[in-house]
């Protein structure tokens, strides 16, 4: 068995950090998001899951398979956990993935992980609101978007369930919607310009 499928066999009271996106490619600021959310969470575990392709973004992104090894060569840290499990769940939407996942593993308590970028655009989301009705929200400042984030329309909606970050490690454990704001150490480096480079 791999060690993506090993990973996947979950235990009751496990605390487990979804972090999804298509990753394309994945660079040092996913990695800060991941580790920090791990840290400021006390998670168990990251999953880092590696979406078919996000209906949000105009450009195809490479195949599933190379953006995989990507992010296992990146993250080789066996607490983050590479999953190709929403392409095998036939999930196109995060609410969906969500959906599949809290019913698989009831006794498992799930935190979704975001960078800043992230909460910017929630709003965007398919049924995004449900999302944050049904799943604790750890939001990780990225660098750029702390302001167009926290003046988004989705953190002014969600503005009333926010916790401390000083209380981070209960968000997990805790009701949604619930979700914090996390400001580490942060790193410039953006997927739009790696590719801006790479086609230089």
């Amino acid at each position: 068995m791999s060690r993506a499928l090993k990973s996947e066999l979950l235990h009751d009271g496990m605390r487990v950090g979804i972090y999804g996106g298509s990753f394309d490619p994945v660079h040092r600021a996913h990695r800060h998001v991941a580790r920090t959310a791990l840290k400021r969470l006390n998670l168990d575990r990251v999953w880092w899951m590696v979406s078919p392709g996000n209906p949000l973004k105009t450009h195809a992104p490479a195949s599933l398979e190379t953006r995989v090894t990507a992010v296992e060569q990146a993250m080789p840290e066996p607490r983050h956990v590479i999953s190709t499990l929403e392409a095998r769940l036939h999930t196109r939407t995060t609410i969906d993935l969500i959906t599949q996942l809290q019913a698989r593993y009831p006794r498992v308590h799930f935190v979704w992980i975001m960078g800043a970028d992230g909460l910017r655009d929630f709003h965007h989301w398919k049924d995004w609101k449900a999302i944050a009705r049904r799943i604790p929200i750890c939001v990780v400042a990225r660098p750029g978007d702390a302001i167009r984030a926290r003046l988004s329309p989705a953190a002014r909606f969600l503005a009333p369930a926010r916790k401390h970050d000083n209380q981070a490690k209960t968000l997990v454990l805790g009701n949604a919607p619930g979700w914090t704001y996390l400001t580490e150490p942060l790193h410039p480096e953006a997927s739009r310009v790696m590719r801006a480079k790479a086609s230089s």
